[in-house]
């Protein structure tokens, strides 16, 4: 655990030295346990979890649902990762890399899986035609952000998040590391925002929905305790700007919610806001 740690000649795995995700994280690939998932009513049957990738998910649905697309009503079934959901065999039929989320479209003749939040939202876009340009450097625009977000946010996660917060002890390198890079993807952000309302351009898009969750998140406050202080969020103004907007969003807003103890612990109905709204009064 010192900093003049040095490697030996094979890597041993040591699961007490995983700190809080310890029983989620493994060398490992395949399920661990038997378990079937369970399957609702609605074309769109989504397994995850209310963090940030999870969140992708269920904005792009409930956005969908905001412009009153019927078709993409869903059921949002909670994967407990500390409980190791995502290892049974009926999960891991889904999505092989056992990460939320994962999602069963059967809205056709046969069932299609779609695991990895950048392509269940780019799924979901082509499908109703929604959220990303047909064609053209408009389209190109949103897709080089979408991906821009996708290998970026293991940085912030993965790196920042899990050095500066969860990790069990503090390193000075990685947390200097990770915080650099976190703060440079912010003002790449910021620097994209000054000069347009939105990531693709001047329309909403699937590259803000899935960004949204991970700078808004750090931006408000929300994530990896005192984040918000420690990286100065407040340099980033028009990163700001933006997540006020997207935050106004009933879609967002909903979107935002499911599956976690902030809102509806699993959605099944419109309806179920409603009723978690009730219940919190």
């Amino acid at each position: 655990m010192s900093e003049d740690y040095t490697p030996p000649p094979v890597w041993i795995w040591d699961k007490a030295n995983g700190g809080a995700f310890a029983g989620v994280n493994r060398p490992t690939a395949g399920a661990q346990r038997e378990g079937e998932l369970p399957v609702g009513q609605h074309p769109f049957q989504l397994y995850s979890l209310g963090t940030p990738n999870g969140q992708k998910a269920t904005i792009m649905l409930e956005e969908l649902l905001e412009l009153g697309i019927a078709e993409a009503e869903y059921d949002a079934w909670m994967i407990k990762i500390f409980e190791q959901d995502q290892f049974t065999t009926g999960f891991v039929g889904i999505n092989p890399n056992s990460k939320i989320p994962a999602m069963v479209d059967h809205s056709g003749p046969e069932p299609i899986r779609v695991f990895e939040s950048g392509a269940i939202i780019l799924h979901l876009a082509e499908k109703f035609g929604k959220f990303l340009p047909s064609g053209g450097k408009e389209r190109a625009e949103v897709l080089s952000w979408l991906f821009w977000q996708v290998g970026s946010a293991p940085f912030i996660g993965g790196g920042f998040g899990h050095f500066y917060h969860y990790a069990p002890f503090k390193i000075e390198y990685a947390i200097d590391r990770y915080a650099m890079e976190t703060k440079r993807l912010f003002d790449v952000a910021n620097n994209r925002l000054k000069e347009s309302r939105f990531l693709g351009g001047d329309d909403y898009s699937i590259a803000d929905i899935a960004t949204y969750p991970w700078l808004g998140a750090i931006h408000r406050g929300d994530a990896y305790g005192d984040a918000a202080t420690f990286l100065s969020m407040q340099e980033y103004e028009a990163v700001g700007r933006w997540v006020a907007e997207i935050d106004a969003r009933p879609g967002a807003q909903r979107g935002r919610i499911v599956n976690t103890t902030k809102g509806p612990l699993e959605r099944h109905a419109a309806s179920d806001f409603a009723a978690a709204a009730q219940a919190a009064t």
